[in-house]
């Protein structure tokens, strides 16, 4: 029998079940889904630590309280990063072997920073090398064993945001941005670090003091430079010289978090990898959001009302922040949505017109994770094959 249109009943019925999938399959899919979406948002309770981010935030009112009395808050982010990133690196144990290692660490980033806001005003080209041979030089680093290797991922962080911020300053006549005022902003940061540390060394009692950060690894012992280490160096550095000469090459909008997303999401295993690509990813589209909201906030008012707005929003970013230290070992999806808000909101903060950053941000966090994820795609193919040669 056939309907009016030709097709006969067997054919309609078997197109169905064709186009259809069965409850077992439907179910399978939602299981699937529900594993995947429980190592995204999975929670470890012990990495939850609000003593850290308090600590944090205390310290970091300090350079916002002396930006906002000077009014360069352009040096903010420099200050941030130092304080953050010298509390990271910090061994522990007795104060003067601390206050040693974080020297050299800034003394280090004080460096990087130098080069980075150097060559801002540069040739593109100039960044895409310096990106890259800097990348190369910390993958380079767990030769030095994994400490060293985790100091040196922190610095390679720090030098690509702060080529990029570079490279934006050069983009804009306002606000003028001083090479030698961001190392000393840098610097003092990583020093502000150190006096805080010194104070708890003193009130308790100049003993010595667990690793800060506990989770990051502690071992110093040197391996050897194997043929899948040097390979993965060779990997992040050419992803992220490829991030570069698309973010800079092209002079995308907001394109220097391509670079900036594709050396974080960059993991020594495609497994990791690809978890850390899921997890910054669905950050970034929540951080975004909360940064979207939070800048629409000061779009109508103008005057002594636009200024309290202003300030208060800063704070909140700080807070977002403090929240993002506190949970970064919890959840790394919270903790990368936490980050974008904060970073967004103090970015957005001198262009609130502006309102499509959050969007580039997200675009070109999506572009950066993929570079880094389909570079690590192609090795893991090509080990593969190798591995199946006789």
């Amino acid at each position: 029998m056939r309907d009016r249109s030709g097709i006969s009943g067997d054919q309609t019925s078997e197109a169905a079940m064709a186009g259809s999938t069965t409850p077992k399959e439907t179910s399978a899919i939602r299981q699937e889904t529900a594993r995947e979406l429980s190592k995204v948002f999975g929670l470890d309770a012990a990495g939850l630590n609000w003593p850290r981010a308090i600590l944090f935030l205390d310290a970091a009112l300090v350079p916002l309280m002396v930006f906002w009395a000077i009014g360069h808050e352009q040096y903010l982010l420099s200050a941030l990063f130092g304080l953050l990133l010298a509390a990271l690196d910090d061994p522990g144990g007795s104060y003067g072997h601390r206050a040693a290692r974080v020297a050299v660490f800034a003394a280090a980033g004080a460096g990087l920073t130098a080069w980075a806001f150097g060559i801002g005003g540069a040739a593109w080209g100039w960044l895409v090398l310096s990106g890259a041979a800097v990348t190369l030089a910390a993958g380079l680093a767990v030769a030095f064993g994994t400490r060293r290797f985790v100091t040196a991922l922190l610095l390679n962080i720090w030098f690509i945001v702060a080529l990029a911020l570079s490279f934006q300053f050069h983009q804009h006549a306002r606000p003028t941005s001083h090479v030698w005022a961001q190392v000393l902003a840098w610097s003092g940061g990583a020093a502000l670090w150190l006096a805080v540390t010194f104070a708890g060394w003193l009130i308790r009692g100049r003993g010595d003091r667990p690793q800060p950060v506990a989770e990051l690894p502690g071992d110093t012992a040197r391996q050897p430079l194997t043929g899948p280490m040097a390979a993965f160096a060779l990997i992040r550095a050419a992803a992220v010289a490829a991030a570069c000469a698309l973010a800079f090459g092209l002079d995308l909008s907001y394109g220097y978090w391509i670079p900036i997303a594709t050396v974080i999401a960059m993991k020594p295993s495609l497994e990791q990898t690809t978890l850390i690509a899921a997890q910054r990813l669905t950050g970034a589209l929540l951080g975004a959001a909360a940064a979207s909201l939070l800048i629409l906030l000061p779009a109508a008012v103008t005057g002594t009302e636009l200024f309290a707005v202003t300030r208060g929003l800063e704070v909140v970013a700080l807070v977002l922040l403090a929240h993002a230290v506190a949970i970064r070992f919890w959840n790394y999806a919270l903790y990368c949505a936490a980050v974008a808000a904060g970073v967004l909101t103090l970015a957005s903060l001198p262009h609130r017109g502006d309102y499509a950053v959050e969007g580039y941000r997200v675009l070109w966090t999506a572009c950066g994770v993929a570079i880094g994820l389909g570079l690590m795609l192609l090795a893991s193919r090509l080990a593969g094959h190798d591995d199946e040669k006789p």
